[in-house]
């Protein structure tokens, strides 16, 4: 039985007992092209889905994107243009990243801007009920204090939330430092580019927090089975979240398990651009080619996924290594015949995701398994397939493209056997470098030598 960790609860639970599950995660905020971070999270909830799918559940999964926003007015203002170009612009590139990441898992994108009404009307609710309190000339704010369950999930009370402040959240007038904006009133200062719509609330545009309750409600209703996104947003965005939820609607929990993906670091550094060390989504994908997908994919997997993850050369450096070696494995396969992987396998692989998706014992049991005699051909080509298809590594369709190694390629390296037998070492080192030129290596073995493509 899967059992997951619930950040809420902070012990691990088995998944809900239903073939319905309703997942939603938080999106991006489309002001600019996304970064490594960024993608750890949304590659982590691509396998999450799939692999609940193939285990027959009936997966809905709901992601919003912020594309109104703060940070979307500020780079309007930039680039002089308006929010919603910035906005159209940054969804598009948004979505050609999550293309070539293989991410595809999303049932239903649900942008902000068109759930203004839903919005409108949650924040409503929490003005009835006593939640929300206005601030003349600022906007509508909810108030923490009125919500004694308010730091359940990141375990910070709400004296402790001084630090919450976020987006546009700031302001002299609220009666709490961690109290945050639910509907901003439009700011003469900002008025060439913030957007606005008319409302009973007053002329204006969501708070940030606000979009995803809306959003998820309308979809689910006021409770579901699990929300995800990174760690940096259990305080304070997903704190908000449950607050606004429990409040409007009086139904707790409003999540039955709360999934966080770890920090991602550079180098041993938080990312900025200030540090220099800002690395998107394009970026690697344009330095590193036609693997750059399946490296990304394996090293986020390579990490547990509520785990720390620190992207450097030297990660990287092993990740081509490791993908190199199953690459040639499955290159040794071609022409085998496909049959079944020995239950011991299957065991050790399912108990490894069952843990808590324990992804990094599930890759070493991949390892292990397609190493030398331990299991017949066909069967370690199954599993091939088997970890293709539930990681999207694609190591058998990357590996096919170069099964068959050219009659030019063939000549040469028997030219390289020939001269190093003789001892012609000058022709058998002139040969060997050729060969590395062409992007395939010669290993020189007990048992002779061999040549394997290069894939890094």
């Amino acid at each position: 039985m899967l059992s997951l960790y619930n950040s809420l609860s902070r012990s691990e639970e088995p998944l809900p007992d239903q073939k319905k599950i309703r997942l939603f995660v938080c999106g991006p905020t489309v002001y600019d092209y996304l970064h490594l971070g960024n993608a750890r999270t949304y590659v982590f909830f691509d396998f999450f889905a799939k692999f609940l799918r193939a285990r027959g559940y009936d997966v809905d999964y709901l992601q919003n994107i912020t594309d109104v926003d703060d940070k979307i007015i500020a780079r309007a203002m930039t680039d002089g243009t308006s929010t919603d170009k910035v906005a159209r612009f940054f969804t598009d590139a948004y979505f050609e990243d999550m293309e070539a990441l293989g991410v595809d898992a999303v049932s239903t994108y649900a942008p902000a801007t068109q759930f203004i009404s839903q919005i409108v009307a949650q924040v409503e609710r929490l003005i009835d009920k006593g939640f929300a309190y206005k601030i003349e000339g600022d906007g509508w704010y909810f108030d923490i204090a009125k919500d004694p369950e308010y730091g359940k999930l990141s375990g910070r009370t709400a004296a402790q939330a001084e630090d919450g402040v976020s987006r546009i959240d700031d302001s002299i007038g609220k009666r709490n430092k961690g109290d945050f904006c639910l509907w901003k009133f439009t700011q003469t200062s900002l008025s060439d580019f913030e957007p606005r719509w008319p409302s009973s609330l007053g002329p204006g545009r969501p708070g940030w927090h606000i979009e995803d309750t809306a959003i998820s409600e309308f979809h689910f209703g006021p409770q579901y089975e699990i929300h995800g996104g990174g760690v940096d947003l259990k305080f304070p965005h997903h704190e908000a979240e449950i607050a606004q939820q429990e409040s409007a609607s009086g139904l707790e929990p409003f999540v039955r398990i709360w999934m966080h993906t770890g920090a991602l670091t550079v180098e041993g550094k938080k990312m900025s651009k200030s540090a220099g060390n800002f690395v998107t989504i394009r970026d690697f994908l344009e330095k590193e080619g036609r693997h750059a997908t399946a490296l990304l994919r394996w090293m986020a997997f390579s990490h547990h996924y509520r785990s720390p993850f620190d992207f450097s050369e030297r990660a990287l450096a092993q990740a081509k290594k490791e993908l190199e070696t199953l690459y040639t494995r499955h290159m040794e396969l071609h022409g085998c015949t496909p049959e079944d992987v020995p239950a011991e396998w299957m065991a050790r692989f399912n108990d490894a995701l069952n843990d808590d998706l324990n992804t990094p014992k599930a890759l070493s049991v991949l390892m292990e398994a397609t190493k030398g005699g331990t299991m017949a051909p066909g069967a370690k080509l199954m599993l091939f397939s088997l970890f293709d298809t539930t990681f999207g590594f694609d190591i058998g369709k990357t590996a096919s493209l170069t099964d068959a190694i050219s009659e030019e390629i063939t000549g040469k390296f028997e030219e390289y056997k020939t001269s190093r037998s003789n001892k012609q070492f000058v022709q058998s080192d002139a040969l060997r470098k050729e060969l590395e030129g062409l992007g395939y290596e010669v290993r020189d073995t007990e048992d002779g030598s061999m040549i394997v493509k290069k894939f890094f």
